[in-house]
């Protein structure tokens, strides 16, 4: 593992302005590592294989429903820009709390954050409910809430995403305040 440690930092001061180059020799380097050890490499290629198979078609899905719903800056869409501005644009703390309850029971892929933020911001969002969203999307969706309510219980799953929506909205609020 020191090795292939090295190998990535070597690569990365000697193309400091190409990340991707120190990513694959990372890649590469792992797959070396595994190919060591008896029927690790097949294993991690396989299951590799099966999350990208899973997880690319619904990556594309979730970008083309968030493009046609919310459009691109500047270019109207099927969802109307002022239902956007009435629900969480400028900076008031119900847009805010709006943001972070959406983003609390939406389950969104990490990779579709970013297009659906923009088709938000493009179509009125504004920058204090954007950054509410994505501070309650990662740590909350339904089936997390779900799962925990499982381990912990009622009480503490509602502390826990109470707490997550109202740290969410005030950040949310702050940020647009001072940077809005």
């Amino acid at each position: 593992m020191l090795a292939i440690t090295v190998g990535v930092v070597v690569a990365g001061l000697a193309f400091p302005s190409q990340p991707l180059i120190a990513f694959v020799s990372g890649l590469i380097l792992i797959s070396l590592f595994l190919a060591f050890e008896k029927g690790e490499l097949n294993d991690w290629l396989g299951s590799t294989w099966d999350f990208t198979k899973l997880i690319i078609p619904l990556l594309f899905l979730g970008v083309m429903v968030a493009g046609a719903l919310l459009g691109r800056p500047g270019h109207e869409a099927w969802m109307p820009s002022r239902w956007i501005e009435m629900a969480v644009g400028g900076n008031s703390i119900w847009a805010n709390l709006f943001a972070s309850i959406s983003g609390a029971f939406m389950y969104f892929a990490t990779l579709t954050e970013v297009p659906i933020l923009q088709g938000l911001l493009g179509s009125g969002m504004g920058k204090g409910p954007a950054l509410a969203l994505l501070l309650s999307g990662p740590a909350l969706s339904l089936p997390s809430m779900l799962v925990i309510n499982t381990v912990l219980g009622f009480k503490k799953t509602a502390t826990f995403v109470s707490l997550v929506v109202v740290m969410s909205t005030i950040t949310g609020y702050m940020f647009g305040v001072f940077f809005g």
